[in-house]
């Protein structure tokens, strides 16, 4: 991150308005067809940088996060010494699951890795995995070092 870079609050993200359906078409048709074969990683990637240009500094700021840019309840299940477990659910993750095309929680997952990461100052991966069955995201970030 450039040294010259400020930082957006949190609190501007309550002055944002939108539906979703407009996000979701541009996500799901338009970015992958831009981004080509390399799409999931971009995303990843894109989450990540998303994450170091807010202000985040505790848990509760990604949960906020989370909720306030619709992509769901983010809940912490399991905390190990070198993982951390998260569920995500909500109406917007059972939509996207249940919609007619293939959605994926790349971003997010690249988004919680750098928040964790900045967080606990620590290097962090993040893998997701989707259970259609019961309309739910794990993610289990990863201590890298």
């Amino acid at each position: 991150m450039s040294k010259n870079q400020v930082l957006v609050p949190l609190t501007s993200l309550d002055k944002l308005q939108s539906s979703g359906a407009g996000y979701d078409l541009l996500r799901y048709y338009s970015l992958p067809e831009i981004l080509g074969t390399e799409a999931n990683t971009l995303l990843y990637f894109m989450g990540r940088n998303l994450a170091r240009k807010l202000d985040i500094k505790t848990i509760e700021d990604i949960y906020f996060i989370f909720d306030k840019l619709g992509w769901g309840k983010l809940e912490l299940v399991k905390k190990k010494r070198k993982e951390i477990i998260f569920h995500l659910m909500a109406d917007s993750v059972a939509n996207r699951l249940n919609a007619p095309f293939e959605s994926e929680f790349r971003l997010e997952a690249g988004f919680l890795a750098e928040s964790i990461q900045i967080i606990n100052e620590a290097s962090c991966e993040c893998m997701e995995e989707v259970n259609k069955k019961i309309l739910q995201v794990e993610f289990t970030v990863i201590y890298t070092a």
